[in-house]
């Protein structure tokens, strides 16, 4: 394959990822499996996976500076105690609105505040999309009590800070992505096991082990690991704005797919907000500027 065809493979290995962490975050709900011991199989099956191959390649040193485990504090632990906790309240539709919507935003946000990088004007253009869509969106829920916003809401902004904030220090410290993962999965594996093996209840016995197997597997090994390297290897091929815009569908994709799949409703709010945040997120103009920029250019060849 060429490296575009290989790109776009591995662009739909990481929607197929990234679309199935909602729809197998959100079964969390209905297979009674807990957040704690989910985080505890997630991290604890990851960590070891990677730390074999941290001893074997001998790449241990970038352990010891205090960035992993602050991205690990950030993006590792608060992110998935919060998102899950979230999508046991909140549907797939909120998620890919509260959640996946306003990433962009939060990681602009967090980016000014923490390092003054100003707004440009696609971030500008996003915000005023993304506050009408929500403004219009409230306004239909205020005629429909039983879509209202709830807990599960609050908990997937929230992560989306998180994750913003995650994002803007991965970038501004420049870890690799095989650094970031690892220090992330083995710093939150060393603080968070011990608290949960001796102070945290489990409840495996609520779940079924078919469930449970399942649900360690893909956590701990296809979202932290496959979809990492595969969304890496994407933007090496790809570049990182077609990558980003691309697998940003995905979360909005799951949101329909769990309409008939865990029968979760969707109406003319949801639909708002879906439509919005995803505009916004995308920045769809930015396609049709560089299509534009490259007829032009393909214009001047001829001629």
């Amino acid at each position: 394959m060429t490296a575009r065809t290989q790109g776009y493979f591995f662009i739909l290995i990481t929607m197929c990822i990234w679309g199935g962490f909602t729809i197998f975050s959100r079964l969390n709900a209905h297979w009674h499996v807990s957040v704690w011991d989910l985080v505890a199989m997630r991290f604890a099956i990851a960590s070891l996976i990677l730390l074999p191959v941290l001893i074997y390649k001998k790449d241990l040193a970038f352990l010891w500076n205090p960035r992993p485990v602050i991205l690990a504090l950030i993006g590792g632990l608060v992110y998935c105690l919060t998102v899950y906790s979230a999508f046991l309240h909140a549907p797939a539709a909120h998620a890919a609105i509260f959640l996946n919507g306003c990433i962009p935003l939060c990681t602009a946000v967090a980016a000014y505040i923490l390092f003054r990088q100003p707004f440009d004007k696609h971030t500008w253009a996003s915000l005023i999309i993304m506050m009408s869509a929500l403004l219009l969106m409230s306004y239909l829920m205020l005629h429909d009590q039983a879509s209202g916003l709830g807990v599960g809401d609050l908990l997937l902004f929230v992560s989306a800070i998180w994750w913003g904030i995650f994002t803007v220090l991965l970038k501004q410290w420049k870890l690799s992505a095989w650094h970031a993962t690892a220090g992330v999965v083995i710093w939150s594996a060393i603080i968070y096991l011990p608290i949960y093996l001796l102070f945290i209840p489990k409840h495996f016995h609520e779940a079924t082990p078919a469930h449970l197997l399942i649900q360690g597997l893909f956590h701990g090994v296809l979202v932290v690991i496959v979809a990492t390297l595969t969304y890496v290897a994407a933007i090496e091929r790809l570049g990182a704005f077609k990558t980003g815009s691309i697998v940003t569908l995905a979360p909005f994709i799951a949101a329909l797919i769990a309409v008939p799949l865990l029968n979760e409703p969707l109406n003319a709010a949801i639909v708002c907000g879906l439509i919005g945040m995803g505009i916004g997120a995308l920045q769809p103009w930015r396609w049709l500027r560089k299509d534009s920029l490259a007829a032009q250019l393909a214009r001047q060849k001829q001629g």
